[in-house]
């Protein structure tokens, strides 16, 4: 048991109030305290280039199945960004989170990316021309997925855009149609920690560190702990009760690995 510097105590702090209120998920919880039927499903959008200046899309809506049935059970996503989103500034590895949101833990059946009518492209001599959908896609490009998602960790699935092969020239009309052509991956983001605190009274501060740098951070409710997508390493974990009657706590070594949860020893705080 050691107690961190001063410095160091005052940095981990610092970054705890600036952002360590966003790794911190309520949700249905088990004997631990940590949810153990929900699973966390992220939706990303990315693109392959295609011979435009600028591709944009509208999106509306994204929903989910996790039936097999094709014409029931469609739920959409909360929280899901809608608007416009140029498809070229997503090349080369970059994505944008379309939706973050827990769903039931299973199998993702099916999702349905539901666009609006301004979709369009600016060719590169800069003319900008409306991309028509086909009447069949009017309520949503359907996507099998058929995976499962795992409760506890941050599943995130890629939508992977071909612009090439996704717009098609109408004839000689000079009209352009959008038949998406699109990949998807589903995968584990990161790994999670979990873990107690005793006495569970007592509200502590948990940071997870590499270095001089905090990289996530949380707060005991109560006594449990769970901190989710963590890059795979090895870090310090920093214990800090909101009681100063109460020594801080460091446990060194904790490794995280990608798609997995790993349980943290119970941490017993002792008295100063």
């Amino acid at each position: 048991m050691m107690r961190p510097t001063l410095k160091l105590k005052n940095l981990a702090l610092g970054a705890l109030l600036i952002g360590g209120a966003t790794y911190f998920t309520a949700c249905d919880m088990n004997d631990d305290g940590v949810s153990n039927d929900k699973a966390r499903l992220q939706i990303a959008l990315t693109d392959d280039p295609g011979d435009y200046k600028e591709v944009w899309i509208d999106v509306q809506d994204v929903r989910i199945n996790v039936s097999d049935a094709d014409d029931q059970n469609w739920t959409s996503l909360k929280g899901v960004k809608t608007g416009m989103y140029n498809l070229l500034d997503l090349v080369n590895d970059k994505d944008t989170v379309l939706a973050d949101a827990e769903i039931p833990s299973g199998k993702l059946s099916q999702i349905r990316l539901v666009l609006g009518d301004n979709n369009y492209i600016i060719t590169n001599a800069g003319v900008k021309l409306p991309l028509t959908t086909p009447s069949a896609q009017q309520s949503g490009l359907k996507l099998n997925i058929h995976q499962p998602v795992v409760a506890g960790i941050v599943n995130k699935l890629t939508l992977d855009f071909d612009v090439a092969k996704s717009i098609v020239e109408a004839g000689n009309s000079g009209k352009y149609i959008l038949k998406p052509v699109i990949r998807t991956v589903l995968e584990a983001v990161g790994g999670n920690l979990k873990g107690y605190v005793l006495p569970d009274s007592v509200q502590t501060a948990v940071l997870v560190i590499r270095g001089a740098d905090t990289i996530a951070s949380t707060y005991t409710a109560p006594g449990a702990w769970q901190l989710r997508a963590l890059e795979a390493g090895t870090y310090a974990l920093h214990f800090l009760p909101t009681d100063t009657t109460f020594k801080a706590f460091v446990k060194e070594g904790v490794t995280v690995t990608t798609g997995q949860i790993t349980t943290v020893d119970t941490v017993r705080l002792q008295k100063r």
